[in-house]
């Protein structure tokens, strides 16, 4: 039997007088054993309380602002008229917004153009499959912005006795309690009576709407209703109550849309930070969230051993900082443990948070993320550092934890630590090997799930452009182009002609939506992965749905494979003084790791009176990967290497 969480059911009396009921497995619930009908036939009201994550979303994001504010904010009087917030639904700038993120919502909401709070009920009540399928939206939209004639509700059969009850929706009939009113003015049904007139078109029972077509008819006839008036709007009655939802529901469902549609446009980092506290165990939805917010300009910082907190934050400037609960494989434990000896100061270095936490909630992997997120950063120390230097400090840490336990004291009755100062156990490591930014983004993808700090793309930014000159924002429609971005998604769609895919691609200035068609998606199926970098060529379009651009994709190249076929030279600039045995030797190691392929290497020697190339051996001629160009920038240099291209 399934047990409805939600359900509540109350009665006259005792229960067992009404209803068989058990316990629950453990003892704690008591459950009728009667269906959601059956209950309902057994004289039992019930009742679904339904729990809104939003709901606490609200909450988090008013108390964020009252932290920052003079006065408390009370969400339930904020005006139902602001221009502004209708002015953010109408752009369609509704994700994250309750009931009107999906994207078919949003269509609805630019076709609709809602400018008042009655349009968001209705809104909530269209976003059906009835009303979808029936036709009832469009005449909704048509009527409100003039394009069909309004009409109470139909143009050949209306009474002036309905406007009232169908103004707001503009001649639609679209709610439950619409379909009650009707009765009740027109045909003189009591409440209780248009209640039973309501569920019986709901049921839709022949018998049923039988009598109640005949109690209608006699009821208006006495009204002084034209009786074949009177049926033909019983018959639209009947056939739009099929779609009819509870207007309370929805309004209801409205008012919280429309309230954290008011956050997000008066306190919108408050209220994103709200947002993605909620899901800060879904990395697919938190990235939707951070990308949603830094697309409308607000700042998001990485989390922070100094200031951050378990859920994401907002400081004094209105930056959002990252939770330190988003961190992958650092739980609420390691967390309560940091922020309960921060109360007793900031950290001064890596050795100090050791030694400050336990290390059976902060353990190595729990470290290790922190340093990976950017955690430490404020440290002032290197990631890669303080990755190399972690063994020593746990380990130093544990040596103050045994002092302190043995009792051993200094002259000045100080906990004898290791001798080893925070710049001491850096020293040793500072010669660690520096990452590139695409394994520093990698780390940072490792333990957060996303990039934060930077784009993959933006390592290779000056080379890509030699083969898609224009960033996602500067393409135009209507154009053949090749596209280069960071595919952020991939969806794959079953066809008859076989697997198709839609990507998402990113560039750092923008998103763009190419589909590849199956042809293509089978040719190059390993290379479009996720969080891979490509090139596409197609013709750019329109998209009609978020007024950006879409592309339908031809072809699909790598970079490595791009550079492969047009790349003349790879050229290494150093300074002639940096030129000694140990950086001959850094360097033949590293082009060794790619030797064997054709292009060839020329080294440029740079003096103060100018410059000597010098081009390598045919041995020397190399593959030109991506990975040889991360391994040549940390050991030459970022800004010392360079494919050279044909011209």
């Amino acid at each position: 039997m399934q047990v409805s969480t939600r359900g509540v059911v109350i009665a006259p009396g005792a229960l067992t007088d009404f209803s068989p009921i058990y316990c629950d497995e453990d003892g704690s619930g008591v459950v009728t054993q009667y269906d959601k009908n059956d209950v309902e036939e057994a004289g039992l009201v019930k009742f679904d309380f339904l729990g809104l994550r939003t709901l606490t979303i609200i909450q988090w994001a008013t108390q964020m602002i009252d932290a920052r504010a003079t006065a408390p904010l009370d969400i339930d009087a904020i005006p139902l008229d602001d221009p502004d917030v209708f002015r953010l639904m109408q752009a369609g700038d509704t994700t994250a917004v309750f009931q009107l993120e999906s994207r078919g919502m949003k269509e609805l909401i630019k076709n609709l153009r809602p400018d008042c709070f009655e349009d968001i009920i209705a809104l909530v009540a269209l976003f059906r499959p009835g009303p979808l399928q029936s036709g009832m939206v469009e005449n909704f939209i048509n009527r409100k912005h003039g394009r069909e004639p309004l009409a109470y509700p139909d143009a050949q059969y209306q009474h002036e006795w309905l406007q009232p009850i169908l103004e707001p929706t503009y001649g639609i009939i679209l709610y439950q309690e619409q379909v009650m009113q009707i009765a009740q003015v027109l045909a003189g049904y009591t409440l209780g009576g248009a209640d039973l007139l309501r569920r019986a078109m709901g049921k839709k029972k022949p018998e049923e709407m039988a009598k109640q077509r005949s109690v209608f008819e006699e009821g208006a006839a006495a009204k002084g209703v034209d009786p074949i008036l009177a049926i033909k709007i019983f018959d639209l009655v009947e056939k739009f109550a099929g779609y009819g939802f509870n207007k309370s529901h929805s309004a209801a469902y409205a008012l919280v849309s429309y309230q954290t549609a008011w956050l997000k446009t008066h306190y919108p980092s408050e209220f994103m930070a709200a947002v993605m506290s909620s899901e800060i165990d879904n990395t697919d939805k938190l990235l939707t969230f951070r990308d949603e917010a830094k697309r409308m300009g607000l700042v998001v910082q990485p989390p922070s051993i100094q200031s951050g907190e378990h859920a994401f934050s907002v400081d004094d400037a209105g930056h959002i900082r990252y939770g330190l609960g988003a961190i992958k494989g650092l739980g609420e434990g390691p967390i309560g443990n940091l922020l309960a000896a921060r109360e007793e100061g900031p950290f001064s270095s890596l050795f100090d948070l050791c030694a400050r936490t336990d290390p059976r909630k902060m353990n190595r992997r729990a470290l290790e993320a922190l340093i990976k997120s950017g955690a430490l950063d404020e440290l002032g120390v290197e990631r890669w550092v303080m990755l190399a230097a972690l063994d020593d400090a746990i380990k130093a840490a544990e040596q103050v934890a045994s002092n302190m336990a043995a009792g051993m004291t200094d002259l000045f009755g100080g906990v004898m630590t290791t001798g080893a100062t925070s710049d001491d156990l850096y020293q040793e490591h500072r010669g660690a090997r520096p990452w590139s930014l695409t394994e520093l983004l990698n780390a940072e993808k490792e333990s957060l799930g996303s990039f934060l700090s930077g784009h993959p793309m933006e390592a290779f930014e000056t080379e890509v452009r030699k083969f898609a000159p224009r960033r996602i924002r500067e393409l135009q429609a209507n154009n053949q182009g090749v596209v280069a971005g960071l595919i952020m998604d991939i969806r794959t769609i079953k066809t008859q002609r076989g697997p198709m895919a839609v990507l998402t691609l990113d560039d750092g200035s923008g998103q763009l939506e190419a589909t590849v068609y199956n042809d293509v998606f089978t040719e190059h199926r390993d290379l479009l992965q996720k969080d891979r970098i490509v090139l596409l060529e197609g013709r750019l379009q329109v998209d009609d749905f978020n007024g950006g651009l879409a592309m339908r994709a031809k072809t699909a190249r790598s970079l490595e494979q791009a550079r492969q076929a047009k790349v003349s030279q790879l050229r290494l600039r150093v300074a002639s003084h940096r030129v000694d045995d140990h950086f001959n030797t850094l360097l033949a190691s590293t082009l060794r790791t790619a030797v064997g392929g054709q292009c060839p290497v020329v080294m440029e020697y740079v003096q103060p009176k100018g410059s000597v190339a010098v081009r390598l051996g045919g041995a020397w001629q190399v593959h030109p990967s991506d990975a040889l160009l991360d391994e040549l920038r940390i050991a030459v240099g970022s800004d010392a290497v360079d494919w050279v291209y044909e011209a």
